[in-house]
Parts: structure tokens; C-alpha cells; sequence
């Protein structure tokens, strides 16, 4: 009573009015679900392949039938009838399906849709919730969340290099009341911009996107922003940024227009250093491009004992690659992306090897998001300890947000909660 029955996918569309797909899962028992897969705009080299029609007749050349067709006509026939409970197989048959390292026959967004899909529709039958169905362990940890409440780079169209801001409540009692804090702080922001004559527009990812002259500037104004709220930067709210270096690198050097600044991979280390001199920053995510693992290497030296240092372009979720990152002492966290990899299992496994070599996890979205919260019960089940998912605007973002605030109330007292990055 919990073989798949039906396997079905359809284009829907994501936050920035772009396809994307979801798939449905029924079970033979009647219990059913869905997954819709994010998409991002600020990728890295090796993340598995988004599969896209690239017919310019239709969505910009956005549209994702084909991956849509692989599902449909490809994917169902092989899964239909295996065992709903038996992730790790399926994920493998989807996988070997494929025959590529990068997905780019069926699409990661395709294999991704029907193995959420799965996991929810296992969970169902299961009568269990999404995060105790993939529990890795007996304790519920319900994640600090990082707010990403002031956009540049990729995901604002401003002249602010570094991609995002993001404000980080520090030992508050819970969820609810770290939630609480960003959205005065996030309110505080708008209240100063707009007094300032600064656009309170809002970038992909639901941070305001003003233009500014510095990312200093940027930075005073978010702590201006955690005072006005009545908290206290540095000891009651931390600063977190994702500077997405591999937008910034080309010529073998960084490029920061808005400062005028061009710099080498030592410099661009010291310029990040003299931020977290001046700021209370304590995580820094994508501090030096994906290609440039040297620079890595030299960052993760002079600032790993300082700063949570995150890898996201340099890993994209891949357990081969995270391991070989861990080994050279690249990062000492990493950021996951579902999609990154187009497969529950292996996001799994990615959680798994930087949990056991102590490396940081931080459970992410993406800029082009959907309603589906799967990220925020896949954060308490793997106990992360840390979730990004935008600011606290938009209901693609707090949708997620929402979802963690039922989990707390449903675990009550058997919720933890983690209070700082360490």
C-alpha cells in the first residue's frame, strides 16, 4: 500500500515569473504530494544542470517542457510501482536514469521534483511530518535563521556589489522571537532608507535594493537599522554577508564597480577582513570565487577562527566536491542547495560529511523561489542549526518562515532552538 502509482510533472511558475517545474507522486494507498523545484540566479559552474527548452518562442527560452517530458514520459515509467519508503533507491534509479555526474540528460530540476515529491508522499502514508519522516537524528533543532534584508549584486538591479546582507539574531529564546527581531529590524531598514530619500524597492529575495555608495555604507546602515529596532549590533544581532565572489572575479582579480576598487586575491582578503574589523560580520559566504581555491585556502587560514566561512559556488552541494574542499581546508561550512545536486539523498549525504568533519550547514533557498517549504522541515530534520531563506517579506519567503512557526508550536517544549552560528 505504498508502491507509486502516478507520477506526474507540470510547468509552474516561480517568484520571478519564470517556469519551473513540480511534480505530484500518488501512491497506491491514495496518499499524494508534491515538489516544486526553486531556481537560482547567481549559480555556480558545477552545479547540476537546470534543464531549459531554449525556445525563444515561448517564456524567453525560460520554459521547462522538456524537463516536464522527462518526468512524464521517461521517470514514471522506471519508479511507478517501487516502494514510495526506499528514498535511497529511487534517488539512485533517478540518478542512473540520467547517466550523467551533472544530471543534463533528464535535468536536475526534473529528478529533484519527483524525489521531494517522493519524500513528501512517503511521509503522508507515514502519518508523520516531512521532518521527523527524514530525521538523521532524535533531536529536533529548529534553525537560526539568516535574513537577507538589503540585496545587491545578482539579485538587485543597484550598484552594490556584495549580493546580500543579511542579519542574524543571536541568542534569542526561539524561533518565533528571532523571527520577531528581523521583522523590526527589517522594518527599522525601510523606515531609514525611505527617511534618507533611498528606494525601498525590494530585490529578489525580498531585501531592499537601494543604490548606495559603498558596501560599507550599506553595512553602517543595516546596524543603524538594529538599533533603531532596539537591539544591539554584534552581541544581540550579527551581520552575515554572501559576497558571491564568482560575480566579482574575472581577469584573475576582484572587481568591486561601486568602490572602483580591482584587487588581487590577497587583497580581496584583506578588504573582507577590514569589513569584519569594522562590523559585527560573522559569516561570510562565498568570500572568494569557485575557481580560486587558493585564495579559499588563504581565506579559511587568516579568517576561519574569526568568522563562519561558507562555501556555496565552491561546493554546490556535492558531496565529491565538499569532501575534497574539507581535505584542503577550503570553508569551514557549507551552504545547500536542494538543486544543487537534484536529489534528496545526495543533499543527505552533503549534510552528512560536513556535519562529520564539524563544518557549518546552512540550509538554503534560492532567488527564484516557490511556495513549497520543504526546505524549512528539511532544516529541523537533518538539526542544521542554520536556514536561509530571504528576508522576512514575500510569500515565497516567508512561507518558509511560516512552516518553522508551525513547527515549533507542533513541538512545543521538544524543540530546540540554535542560538548562534557555533
Amino acid at each position: 500500500m505504498n508502491a507509486i502509482k502516478n507520477v506526474n510533472a507540470i510547468e509552474i511558475l516561480d517568484s520571478r515569473g519564470n517556469p519551473t517545474i513540480e511534480a505530484e507522486i500518488v501512491l497506491d494507498s491514495g496518499h499524494s504530494a508534491r515538489g516544486a523545484v526553486p531556481s537560482g540566479a547567481s549559480t555556480g559552474i558545477r552545479e547540476a544542470v537546470e534543464l531549459r527548452d531554449c525556445d525563444k518562442s515561448r517564456y524567453l527560452g525560460k520554459g521547462v517542457q522538456l524537463a516536464v517530458a522527462n518526468v512524464n514520459k521517461k521517470i514514471a515509467p522506471v519508479i511507478t510501482g517501487m516502494n514510495a519508503y526506499d528514498q535511497s533507491e529511487i534517488d539512485h534509479v533517478l540518478i542512473e536514469l540520467d547517466g550523467t555526474k551533472n544530471k543534463e540528460n533528464l535535468g536536475a530540476n526534473a529528478t529533484l521534483a519527483v524525489s521531494m515529491a517522493v519524500a513528501r508522499a512517503a511521509a503522508n502514508a507515514s502519518n508523520l511530518p516531512v521532518y521527523d519522516y527524514l530525521a538523521t537524528s532524535d533531536k529536533r533543532v529548529l534553525p537560526i535563521p539568516l535574513f537577507n534584508i538589503l540585496n545587491g549584486g545578482a539579485h538587485a538591479n543597484n550598484n552594490i556589489d556584495i549580493q546580500e546582507f543579511m542579519v542574524v539574531p543571536l541568542g534569542m529564546a526561539n524561533f518565533s522571537e528571532a523571527l520577531r527581531c528581523a521583522v523590526e529590524v527589517y522594518h527599522a531598514l525601510k523606515s531609514i532608507l525611505d527617511m534618507s530619500g533611498f528606494s525601498t524597492a525590494v530585490g529578489d529575495e525580498g531585501g531592499f535594493a537601494p543604490n548606495l555608495d559603498s558596501n560599507a555604507q550599506t553595512l553602517e546602515l543595516v546596524c543603524e537599522a538594529v538599533e533603531k529596532a532596539g537591539y544591539e549590533p554584534g552581541t544581540q544581532v550579527g551581520i552575515a554577508l554572501d559576497v558571491a565572489s564568482s560575480e566579482l572575479f574575472r581577469d584573475d582579480a576582484y572587481h568591486l564597480p561601486s568602490e572602483n576598487l580591482i584587487l588581487s586575491f590577497d587583497e580581496m582578503i584583506d578588504y573582507l577582513e577590514q569589513l569584519c574589523q569594522q562590523f559585527p560580520i560573522i559569516s561570510i559566504e562565498d568570500g572568494m570565487s569557485e575557481t580560486d581555491w587558493e585564495g579559499w585556502k588563504s581565506l579559511t587560514k587568516r579568517l576561519g577562527n574569526k568568522v563562519q566561512l561558507v562555501g556555496d559556488d565552491v561546493f554546490v552541494t556535492n558531496p565529491d566536491i565538499l569532501k575534497s574542499g574539507i581535505a584542503s581546508m577550503v570553508g569551514n561550512a557549507v551552504l545547500v542547495k536542494l538543486n544543487q545536486i537534484g536529489s534528496v539523498t545526495e543533499t543527505l549525504d552533503a549534510v552528512r560529511i560536513a556535519q562529520d568533519a564539524n563544518y557549518g550547514v546552512v540550509i538554503s533557498h534560492r532567488s527564484g523561489e516557490t511556495e513549497d517549504t520543504f526546505i524549512a522541515d528539511f532544516a529541523v530534520a537533518t538539526g542544521a542549526g542554520q536556514l536561509k531563506a530571504g528576508a522576512p517579506c514575500r510569500s515565497d519567503r516567508t512561507s518558509k518562515f511560516n512552516q518553522l512557526l508551525r513547527i515549533q508550536a507542533k513541538l512545543n517544549d521538544q524543540a530546540h532552538f540554535s542560538q548562534s552560528l557555533s
